[in-house]
């Protein structure tokens, strides 16, 4: 990959993404395969002034060893100490910088059950120290990174080398690292964003009704509900953007006030695996029936993670429009699928869209409406015939999305 290209791209994540000031102090969790790209990010982080950048680096093999070799007790144990440290940097502010690529189905033929036993041992450990997270204090920013596998998965008829440049290209392009000014096209694209989330904040809609081929379903929102989009502010009023890319308006949904069904329109990279082809029907805001054509085992463990887990934590508005939706390529990666359709997110709310969600406790956003869980699984319901109209406390109805697309530029940018 071009070098200048990897050098904007990392200004990009560190300046625009978690917006690293003199005197942060930074983790970036990142991957072997991603090694050049994470040492331009950790370059850039220093240049702009770090007080220390820590990073941590993991890898997939080494991840599937631990499931095919380890013995069957290691994967109800983890470490206090592993997750002390991590609440010690958190209480030192440590912004974080997570650089992925997916690892589709790694996982494919390890056993559903060890799989749950790991991670939901590593979720009730991590809970606890969420609080960091929920208070906005922490700036944070994912971001991908081509790998082979992830490559030829995108652009399987096209040999590694081909591969990995062909989906280099794309992420240069999706995330605006190809124009003039990187920096001023995410000032221009967050603008938008913010236009859109601003109207949909002074619509006060109580309710959602989505229809097409993938729905006919009706989604109250929580009470003291905020529609996000672009970029986030630290209570101290330093910006930072969650995600590169983002094409997302997103809100909290109430937990006990969705009923109807959806039915993804792309597959679902979780656990390891890839689950294809599946539905889900509500009724009191919990999932009551479910089918998946591919992994539905799948679906099944993360339903019974705990109570909120078949409750919706997260409804996200995006066009069929947007520049991912239009490469025509499924990236089978949540973070750039998501971004072409519209979605929701089985589990947790974000404590961000609720008005003053970072001060209440998990309870008192509960009291609201807003879900708690330990998972937050994004999948994506949207398409060119999707429509949303939204229902404002009078009845008064507002049409949002028509065929897949904003059904009117915002009043102001």
């Amino acid at each position: 990959m071009d070098k200048h290209l990897i050098k904007k791209y990392a200004e990009v994540i560190v300046g625009i993404g978690v917006n690293v000031q003199e005197g942060d102090n930074v983790l970036v969790n990142t991957g072997t395969e991603m090694l050049e790209l994470s040492r331009a990010v950790v370059r850039e982080c220093w240049r702009r002034g770090a007080r220390d950048v820590v990073t941590i680096i993991k890898d997939d093999e080494m991840t599937l060893a631990r499931y095919e070799e380890g013995r069957d007790e290691v994967f109800d144990v983890l470490p206090d100490f592993e997750v002390a440290y991590h609440e010690s940097m958190l209480k030192e502010k440590y912004h974080r910088i997570s650089l992925r690529a997916p690892s589709l189905d790694l996982l494919g033929h390890i056993a559903q059950e060890k799989i749950q036993r790991s991670q939901k041992v590593a979720n009730v450990a991590f809970e606890p120290i969420l609080k960091y997270m929920d208070s906005g204090e922490i700036k944070w920013v994912v971001a991908a990174c081509p790998s082979v596998r992830w490559a030829n998965k995108v652009f399987p008829d096209l040999s590694d080398n081909d591969a990995l440049v062909a989906l280099w290209k794309q992420i240069i392009s999706i995330c605006r690292i190809d124009c003039d000014d990187p920096v001023a096209a995410w000032a221009e694209h967050d603008a938008r964003l913010k236009a859109y989330e601003r109207w949909l904040n002074e619509q006060d809609f109580e309710r959602l009704h989505y229809e097409g081929s993938c729905a006919d379903f009706h989604v109250h929102l929580a009470d003291r509900h905020k529609w996000v989009g672009g970029s986030s502010e630290t209570p101290d009023g330093v910006k930072y953007m969650a995600n590169i890319p983002t094409e997302e308006i997103f809100t909290t949904p109430h937990a006990d006030r969705c009923v109807g069904w959806i039915k993804a329109t792309k597959p679902l990279a979780v656990m390891g695996k890839i689950v294809e082809d599946f539905s889900f029907t509500f009724a009191a805001g919990q999932c009551i029936h479910f089918e998946a054509r591919k992994n539905r085992d799948v679906l099944e463990t993360l339903l019974r993670m705990d109570e909120g887990a078949r409750r919706l934590g997260e409804i996200a508005l995006v066009p069929h429009s947007s520049p991912i939706s239009q490469s025509g390529l499924l990236f089978h990666s949540t973070l750039y699928d998501e971004n072409a359709s519209c979605h929701f997110a089985l589990g947790k709310s974000y404590a961000e869209a609720v008005h003053s969600g970072g001060i209440m406790t998990k309870e008192e956003r509960r009291e609201l409406g807003a879900n708690d869980s330990m998972i937050h699984i994004d999948f994506m319901v949207g398409g060119p015939d999707l429509q949303v109209t939204g229902f404002r406390k009078d009845g008064t109805s507002v049409p949002v999305l028509v065929n897949g697309d904003w059904a009117t530029e915002p009043p102001s940018l």
